[in-house]
């Protein structure tokens, strides 16, 4: 074997081929390589290095407990309540009518195999469009990007928005993308409450005062309605008066409507851009949303955003950026797209239908896990009005020593129950924990009949 020559020229030790191969997990060989040869290690870049999702530091330690019941010894199989995804159970098929359509463009001659548009497929752009419409307002397909999820929607939306040092006010409880979003831009996400005791709604006191102390550092207010994690559906009355706070203050408004119309009795869905445009058009709305949740197909990733300008044009330059920003990745799959036109069809009665029975099944589950927890001592459910969750407070003064916040709560009921519930912390507040009621009943029921027993074994009344 040739030996290796330093940079003087003398010779090295003599490295085998299987020994240079590992040297990565052999720290101790790389003084035997030429300086030469020896590579520095790279930094990774700031933006990766602000991406970080806080949620992570807490769940993460929760589910490394995670075990079958036979590995538990105790036949308590792993129940997840946690979990955002409709379909996890298996109880849930996506919307048939979206099978249908892809199954149709699968066997059509002129297959949905090519790229398209970075902004997204006509056909999808012209029903997403025709779909947010209003009496008050038209949006045109120019006006509509189609993303990778509404995920990827609002991280274009934001992207677009936001610039170092700029300001994104977020719910608090809200899904903490928003914050993961912001801070990998190097901009800052600053929490307003929500009112637990007023259906989740948005402390608009708080939110002026947060205005008074930034400024024009704010570059918008994100709204999310009907709410992950709370289940909270606004009011006309109370969109309304968000809509005055950000035109007293000249904010446009980010809403995150994934969930759409999935509401539950005296409950009404009211999109936040048709408010604002009932109401003169003088707020910007940038909405996004997607087939993920209303249609139960997350895993499809087709999510959109749709820009509704003030009469004022405030966001022009904004959404410009945005369809930049659309051709870095092109977006949703082709095939997924082809569906998004069945999916929003008005006229569709055998669609509207589904939606119907999607809405009243998730009801009756939502309110059966309420009623059962809703009796534990300790325990005080906050009953939704839509979406797929539920925020449960819990009483720490009621619990004995090892259970003292949401964090130890749930890391308890994961070892000792193996029912997973997400703690409130994920969402920015204490003492709650959030409960997805999308798993069939018989799941459901054993779920809270381990907390109840959970809750009794813990309890400090006696």
């Amino acid at each position: 074997m040739k030996s290796l020559k330093d940079n003087e020229g003398a010779p090295a030790t003599a490295i085998s081929p299987n020994t240079v191969a590992g040297f990565g997990d052999s720290p101790e060989v790389f003084p035997l390589l030429p300086k030469q040869m020896q590579w520095t290690t790279r930094k990774a870049s700031s933006k990766s290095i602000r991406t970080s999702n806080p949620i992570r530091a807490i769940v993460d330690p929760i589910v490394k407990s995670i075990r079958s019941g036979e590995e538990r010894g105790d036949g308590k199989n792993h129940i997840s309540l946690a979990l955002g995804d409709p379909t996890a159970a298996g109880n849930l098929p996506p919307c048939p009518v979206a099978i249908e359509a892809v199954n149709a463009a699968l066997h059509s001659p002129l297959h949905a195999a090519g790229y398209v548009n970075a902004c997204g497929l006509p056909t999808a752009r012209e029903a997403i469009a025709a779909y947010h419409s209003s009496n008050h307002h038209i949006v045109h397909a120019d006006q509509v990007i189609v993303a990778c999820g509404c995920s990827g929607a609002l991280e274009l939306a934001l992207t677009a928005l936001l610039d170092t040092d700029s300001i994104l006010l977020v719910p608090q409880p809200g899904f903490p993308l928003y914050q993961v979003i912001a801070e990998s831009h190097g901009a800052k996400s600053i929490h307003y409450r929500l009112k637990a005791d007023s259906s989740w709604e948005c402390d608009l006191e708080h939110m002026q005062d947060l205005v008074d102390e930034h400024g024009s550092r704010i570059s918008g207010v994100l709204v999310n309605n009907p709410s992950n994690p709370t289940g909270s559906v606004f009011s006309l009355k109370h969109l309304q008066d968000i809509v005055t706070f950000c035109q007293e203050n000249q904010l446009p408004i980010v809403a995150d409507e994934v969930y759409g119309d999935i509401t539950f009795a005296g409950h009404a869905f009211h999109p936040m851009a048709n408010v604002a445009a009932a109401m003169g058009r003088h707020v910007p709305v940038i909405t996004a949303s997607g087939i993920g949740k209303q249609f139960l197909l997350p895993g499809w990733r087709v999510g959109w955003i749709v820009f509704q300008d003030n009469i004022f044009h405030s966001m022009r330059d904004v959404e410009d950026g945005a369809k930049r920003l659309a051709q870095v990745v092109l977006g949703a799959s082709h095939l997924a797209q082809v569906a998004v036109p069945a999916l929003l069809d008005p006229f569709n009665d055998r669609l509207l239908s589904w939606k119907t029975g999607l809405r009243g099944l998730l009801e009756s589950q939502a309110n059966f896990v309420c009623a059962k927890l809703g009796t534990v001592p300790g325990l005080e459910v906050i009953n939704p009005g839509g979406a797929m969750y539920a925020l449960v407070r819990m009483d720490s003064s009621v619990f004995d020593e090892t259970i003292p916040d949401d964090i130890a709560f749930s890391q308890a009921l994961m070892l000792e129950e193996n029912v997973f519930v997400l703690p409130g912390s994920c969402f920015g507040v204490e003492n709650v924990f959030r409960i997805v009621f999308c798993a069939p009943i018989v799941v459901l029921d054993e779920a809270t009949e381990r907390i109840q027993t959970f809750c009794h074994r813990h309890s400090s009344l006696g």
